[in-house]
């Protein structure tokens, strides 16, 4: 953590915030990866609106992982850099196998309902660290899980 930093926040506070926000980050590119994967090996009879949906979503997740990693940097803390630390700290399980387009969006429909979550638990951390900038990050991301999770819970209906 970087002691350097003084944008009004205690360094505890930032370190807490920065430690929720490293969960976040590692869960949307754990998801990025996953949904990228699932872009190119979609088949089946959903094969163009999976395909493009899925691009739509890994688009997004790219997007956001950088925002978020900024957000740690401003906050004067390192990110997780590694495929191994990413793992350590998500909550979004691999997939090495290729699922149905049903089964993919199933598991995507899950996934997003997980970061949802730890959206959420980082809102509340940086909410009692007095973080306004990275708890409105935090509402922004949870507003588009929810909103991708009810789009393919729609689909599986």
């Amino acid at each position: 953590m970087t002691d350097t930093v003084n944008i009004g926040l205690e360094p505890e506070a930032r370190q807490q915030t920065a430690d929720a926000l490293a969960k976040v980050l590692a869960d949307t590119y754990t998801l990025y990866i996953k949904v990228q994967g699932f872009h190119w090996n979609v088949t089946g009879p959903q094969f163009n609106a999976l395909h493009n949906m899925f691009e739509e979503q890994y688009i997004d997740l790219r997007d956001a992982a950088d925002e978020i990693a900024e957000r740690m940097r401003a906050l004067g803390a390192a990110c997780p850099g590694s495929f191994a630390q990413l793992l350590e700290l998500t909550a979004i399980k691999e997939q090495t196998e290729i699922p149905s387009g049903t089964a993919m969006v199933k598991e995507l429909l899950a996934d997003h309902e997980t970061v949802s979550r730890t959206a959420k638990a980082a809102l509340q951390t940086a909410e009692q660290a007095g973080d306004d900038a990275s708890g409105d990050m935090m509402v922004q991301r949870m507003q588009v899980h929810d909103k991708t999770a009810w789009m393919l819970r729609s689909m599986v209906a």
